[in-house]
C-alpha cells in the first residue's frame, strides 16, 4: 500500500520561511517524479514545484520560482519543499505527488 504523507505545515507571517515533508512508504520516489500542488480556498488545485527521478531536473511554477526548493533525500525516501519569502498568497493545502498517489495534504496559511 502506497502512502505519501505530509508534514511541516503551519502558520507563518509574509517574509517567512517553511519546510514541508513529504514521507512515501509503498512506493520509492527516486524511481518517479515528485511534484507539490497546493489548493487555495475556493481555487482549483495548481502545480508548485517537480523534481525529476535522477534529480537533475526541477521545474517551478512561475510564481515561487526563486522562493522555493524542492528536493529528495532517497536515503529516507522523502521529499521536501522549502518554501522561504512566503506571501499570503502561498496560503493553501500542499500536496504531495507521486505519479497516482497524494498525500493527504498540509495546511499552510501565511499572515500579512
Amino acid at each position: 500500500q502506497v502512502q505519501l504523507v505530509e508534514s511541516g505545515g503551519g502558520e507563518v507571517q509574509a517574509g517567512g520561511s517553511l519546510r514541508l515533508s513529504c514521507a512515501a512508504s509503498g512506493r520509492t520516489l527516486s524511481e518517479h517524479l515528485t511534484s507539490w500542488f497546493r489548493q487555495a480556498p475556493g481555487k482549483g488545485r495548481e502545480f508548485v514545484a517537480r523534481i525529476t527521478w535522477n534529480k537533475n531536473v526541477t521545474y517551478y511554477h512561475v510564481s515561487v520560482k526563486g522562493r522555493f526548493t524542492v528536493s529528495r533525500d532517497d536515503a529516507k525516501n522523502t521529499a521536501f519543499l522549502q518554501m522561504s519569502s512566503l506571501r499570503p498568497e502561498d496560503s493553501g493545502v500542499y500536496y504531495c505527488n507521486s505519479g497516482d498517489f497524494w498525500g493527504q495534504g498540509t495546511q499552510v496559511t501565511v499572515s500579512s
